[in-house]
């Protein structure tokens, strides 16, 4: 099984080739969660009610629990399992344990941000679904919940070991309004929504995820149909008239699986922004899907969103209902826009015993390795989110990864060519640091090795040459996900590659 700590050397290109890579990752559970459950099984009182809700806080744990119990029951005339309860029936508690066993589990901190990101705008989903639509079809709740909550666990693994290509769709598609078609075509060689789908009827997740994935495929025609009629929302017996005169429109419209859809839509738009076009259409939807007046679906949401937010919200983590909050015209910027938090007191402390650390004399580094690995952490401390730390050769003529953090496996073996980019050039010529912001990115991205500007999607990155004896011997580059940085991390930033420099020039001279 893949994890996050074995991740194939090449990313895939194919579809067969994403499928064979999704399915075998074995995803992170967060300790708490994977404690709770674990006791709960082993105490008789604990009901299989009660084990299913301890497990719905972790998504990842459902997921593995629902596919392990279709997996078994995969071709006999039993239907797939379509909730935690009914899988764990199947599976029975012993096999449910056996599985516990195997996931990995770890503090929830330490499980890679991007899958905690994707896996939080799940719960959004789930929360706005059980909100909006659970209470109206109250005998269908276990659907709506569960289809909500799996609807993008086929990204899930992903996230986990190819971040920096989600990363990149968001901010080309999203943010650049690029063709989603020709992006995914560059990144992923396939077009994701193909990819979920074909990963949900492998997995045998709920019919209403399979249906949502298929209608976005293939009835396109009916949901602008559908789109057409929702905009006219300042009249509603005027859309309730075009909906009458098409009675299979109508049926189409009304099915109850696109609650799944219309959730996830929901949340997925609104971590982008709340009044961004795709919000809006999302939320025309769905008021005309519940006959309700739009400004009263927009306080619904936000109450489901602020509620959502108490649950699971996480301190490093964008969640919309913090949007909620900001004066009205600035709560478009999402995380990915808005300058990242600073360091807490408990990460300055240990960001200072990291650079105490970089300061001890004489070195107490055994080699460049021992010592590139301090720097790293303490780059990780002051609030970096990714880092990669290159060491020049004795000409200068190449730079070699030697540390990343938070960066795909497959990018420790990089090995650019100083000669093919005019940064690198002036940046190992002589002691220097650019920062990349919005005015200036396209400028300096074209004359960056693709190889390294892919690994550091986003807008702000930092790059810094660190210089011993006068010649240039580390290159850092780091970044906070490539989104603004936090003042507080760029000063911090700077004071580090100064511990560095004095760290280098320690261990260069030592024994002289």
């Amino acid at each position: 099984m893949v994890n996050e700590t074995s991740v194939p050397p090449q990313k895939p290109t194919t579809l067969q080739g994403w499928v064979r890579l999704l399915d075998h990752v074995t995803l992170p559970v967060p300790q708490a969660s994977h404690d709770r459950v674990c006791k709960a099984i082993a105490d008789n009182r604990s009901s299989l009610r009660d084990i299913a809700d301890l497990m719905q806080d972790s998504p990842a744990l459902a997921l593995s629990v629902i596919r392990e119990a279709n997996q078994h029951t995969h071709g006999s005339m039993t239907g797939p399992a379509e909730n935690l309860e009914v899988a764990i029936t199947r599976l029975g508690l012993k096999r449910t344990q056996e599985l516990l066993a195997r996931l990995p589990a770890m503090p929830e901190e330490q499980i890679p941000v991007a899958l905690r990101q994707l896996q939080l705008i799940s719960q959004h989903a789930t929360q706005q679904a059980n909100g909006l639509f659970a209470s109206r079809l109250a005998r269908l709740w276990q659907d709506i919940h569960w289809g909500s909550l799996l609807f993008l666990s086929p990204l899930w693994p992903m996230a986990l070991t190819h971040p920096h290509l989600l990363e990149e769709w968001e901010l080309r598609v999203i943010h650049k309004h690029e063709s989603a078609a020709k992006v995914e075509r560059e990144l992923f060689g396939v077009h994701l929504l193909e990819l979920c789908q074909t990963l949900v009827e492998l997995w045998r997740l709920p019919i209403w995820v399979l249906q949502g994935y298929r209608l976005l495929r293939s009835e396109q025609r009916e949901l602008v149909k559908v789109l057409r009629i929702a905009r006219d929302g300042d009249h509603p017996l005027r859309q309730q008239n075009r909906l009458d005169d098409d009675p299979t429109l109508r049926r189409w419209l009304n099915q109850p699986a696109n609650t799944v859809l219309l959730a996830n839509g929901l949340a997925l738009s609104a971590h982008q922004a709340w009044d961004s076009p795709h919000s809006q259409r999302w939320q025309w939807l769905t008021s005309l899907y519940l006959q309700m007046p739009m400004d009263e679906l927009q306080q619904q949401l936000h109450q489901q969103a602020a509620q959502s937010a108490r649950q699971h919200d996480m301190a490093d983590l964008w969640h919309p209902a913090e949007a909620l909050l900001w004066p009205w015209g600035t709560h478009h910027l999402h995380r990915g826009q808005r300058p990242a938090p600073p360091p807490t007191t408990e990460d300055l402390a240990k960001w200072r015993k990291q650079c105490a650390e970089l300061l001890v004399e004489p070195s107490p580094f055994s080699n460049a390795m021992h010592l590139t690995l301090a720097a790293r952490d303490a780059l990780a401390a002051c609030g970096m989110r990714r880092v990669m730390l290159l060491v020049a050769d004795r000409n200068l003529a190449n730079l070699r990864a030697h540390q990343t953090y938070g960066l795909p496996k497959e990018c420790a073996n990089l090995n650019l060519t100083v000669s093919q980019s005019t940064v690198l050039q002036r940046l190992l010529a002589q002691q220097a640091q650019v920062r990349l912001t919005p005015a200036n990115n396209a400028q300096f991205s074209a004359l960056l090795p693709n190889s390294l500007r892919g690994l550091f999607g986003g807008d702000h990155l930092l790059l810094r040459s660190v210089a011993s004896n006068g010649r240039v011997v580390i290159l850092i580059v780091a970044d906070q996900g490539g989104g603004p940085f936090s003042d507080l991390t760029v000063q911090a930033f700077g004071k580090t590659a100064q511990c560095i420099e004095k760290a280098l020039h320690s261990f260069t001279n030592r024994g002289r």
